[in-house]
């Protein structure tokens, strides 16, 4: 079911967005053109819980929803991260301050794997010391809020964390800690 990439010419590059308009044969030789794809670095988020079993979770504005939600912590792997688990501790660290005992990688999805070319990758972060201050980006207003595990399944049941990647990463971690069964 794959299909032959003909021709493929950028439209637009930016630091963390490029879009790609490709020329495609299906397998039956059919043309599709043009199909558009947005390339973007991976990501990763991390289901980050202190040594006093406390959820690290961010309230931050996104403007494209234009809304203040409440998220976890993650962003962009960057070129000079040695691995995922090296990203996601860098970006716990600017994000929330806290540095963390371990780490288990929980796999990851596709935002949008018709239009998007990247994953997300999931890791549940344990042992959370705050260990500084946040490093963030001059874009970046977060505010940190320490919950209990029962205050994080509410805010799913409610719906109250709508960034699906991130809500994806809680169920997956709450599988892995035995707090979800399915």
């Amino acid at each position: 079911m794959n299909w032959k990439q003909l021709h493929s010419e950028y439209l637009f590059k930016d630091l963390w967005f490029t879009v790609r308009k490709d020329r495609c044969e299906r397998p039956d030789g059919s043309i599709v053109d043009p199909y558009y794809v947005y390339e973007f670095p991976e990501w990763v988020t991390a289901v980050a819980i202190t040594r006093e079993g406390k959820f690290i979770m961010e309230r931050q504005y996104r403007h494209a929803a234009g809304l203040t939600m409440i998220e976890i912590p993650g962003g962009c792997v960057d070129p000079d991260d040695r691995d995922l688990e090296s990203a996601i501790s860098r970006e716990l660290k600017e994000e929330t301050g806290y540095t963390f005992d371990s780490y288990t990688y929980l796999g990851k999805t596709s935002a949008n794997p018709s239009t998007n070319n990247n994953w997300m990758h999931f890791f549940l972060a344990q042992g959370g010391v705050k260990s500084g201050n946040q490093q963030l980006d001059p874009n970046e207003q977060i505010e940190i809020a320490l919950m209990e595990l029962d205050e994080v399944k509410l805010l799913l049941r409610k719906n109250a964390i709508v960034q699906s990647m991130h809500t994806t990463a809680l169920f997956y971690a709450l599988a892995h800690l035995g707090e979800l069964t399915y």
